[in-house]
């Protein structure tokens, strides 16, 4: 049996990212770029209007007030999109839209507001500043400039940006996919009518769910018998995937056959068994060097393991650079007692309460119990060495879910 930490150190060693792939734009939201993007072109390419209004040389405003208002020439009329074809001179203005180019000699722009058309005049009611209201050629973005990074997330933000810059396909690192197997004589899939003995495969589509959050692509392969005629079938159907994983047979049942299977002649297994809690009996290794992971049976134990393992692998198999999940300092609002020596996880509801977080396990933890995963928000992590700890003390907790980022109220108002 081997520590949480060396587990995670000899899967991530062994995981590498995915090749990259080009793809449309409005498919790479969410995923990890491959290429450093430089700007081919400042934005704004030209000085713009940032208002509707007139564009005018600012000296020409000097004491202009509603009492006694500066009266210019209009002799021109931009909409955004169109091309000045005059030259603003002194005591001369161009109407102008937002977005549209500047004309040469103006250096100002006079919003609406703060004018009144009379004919082919305008009247100026206030004075302007030099640059009033002008977006300037590279205001945003300059000629050359590295904008988004080899590595980032491209977000709503990014996607506006590539779309500005006119890059209609990015590329972007690969989706992986990802194999589930579940294993064992008493299940059956969801569709089936179980007998009183049986058990539907809830991990297959928990496992999937799990999958899907971190941006992969789940390959249900079904369930495989006790046999290791069956299991060697599925195994082989699932070689076409980029990481293998199996739920149940990594025990030490007479049938538990995953991990005799993991080391038959070409494949390899690196390690069984982790000082974790739920999740101790975890098998990881490789077959035909595609990464394979055993993990329990216990549906509880399956999620938890996947969330301390698969998960910072998928996100490494995508490129991605932070690969696990947030933890904050909470006060504990029970007493909860351990056995010493293995790293608990705790299913538990979390909550942001008086400027503090707060925490509450969800009742009954054992590994089978799947309503404790419904209930929760997050895992309280209680080292090895951990035997008790007491109401109001400070816990890490690690959050598995998007609840404590959303909010029922706008906070700012």
């Amino acid at each position: 049996m081997i520590s949480l930490e060396e587990a995670l150190s000899q899967i991530l060693n062994a995981i590498h990212p995915l090749g990259l792939e080009k793809v449309n734009l409005l498919d790479t939201l969410g995923r990890v770029i491959g290429e450093d993007i430089l700007a081919s072109r400042p934005i704004p390419p030209k000085n713009n209007s940032a208002m509707d209004g007139y564009a005018l040389c600012w000296e020409d405003t000097r004491g202009a007030s509603r009492e006694i208002p500066v009266i210019l020439e209009v002799i021109e009329d931009i909409p955004a999109g169109s091309i000045p074809s005059k030259t603003v001179g002194k005591g001369q203005a161009v109407r102008i839209m937002t977005g549209a180019p500047v004309p040469e000699g103006a250096d100002a722009v006079m919003r609406m507001e703060d004018t009144e058309k009379d004919g082919q005049q305008v009247r100026i009611f206030v004075e302007a500043a030099k640059g009033q209201d002008i977006r300037n050629a590279g205001e945003d973005v300059r000629k050359g400039e590295k904008v988004i990074s080899r590595g980032d997330i491209l977000r709503p933000a990014e996607i506006g940006m590539l779309a500005a810059l006119g890059r209609s396909f990015i590329s972007v690192y690969q989706r992986p996919l990802v194999a589930i197997l579940a294993t064992g004589d008493e299940l059956v899939d969801v569709d089936e009518n179980p007998s009183p003995w049986q058990i539907i495969s809830s991990n297959s589509y928990a496992l999937a769910a799990q999958i899907l959050d971190c941006g992969a692509t789940p390959l249900q392969i079904g369930i495989a018998k006790d046999t290791r005629e069956d299991l060697t079938a599925k195994f082989k159907t699932a070689l076409r995937a980029d990481l293998i994983i199996s739920s149940g047979g990594v025990s030490v049942g007479d049938y538990d056959l995953v991990k005799d299977i993991m080391k038959e002649v070409g494949n390899r297994m690196q390690f069984w068994q982790v000082a974790m809690r739920p999740g101790k009996p975890l098998a990881f290794g490789a077959m035909n060097n595609i990464p394979l992971f055993g993990l329990p049976g216990n549906p509880v134990s399956s999620m938890v393991s996947f969330e301390q393992f698969v998960r910072p692998s998928i996100l490494k198999l995508m490129g991605h650079r932070n690969l696990f999940r947030r933890t904050v300092r909470a006060l504990l609002k029970e007493p909860i007692d351990k056995k010493k020596g293995t790293r608990h996880f705790i299913r538990a509801r979390i909550t942001f309460e008086d400027g503090r977080y707060r925490v509450v396990s969800t009742g009954e933890q054992g590994s089978g119990i799947l309503k404790s995963m419904v209930k929760a928000n997050g895992l309280i992590v209680l080292p090895e060495e951990t035997t008790s700890v007491k109401v109001g003390e400070t816990v890490m907790v690690q959050l598995i879910d998007q609840s404590l980022v959303q909010t029922d109220q706008l906070e700012y108002l």
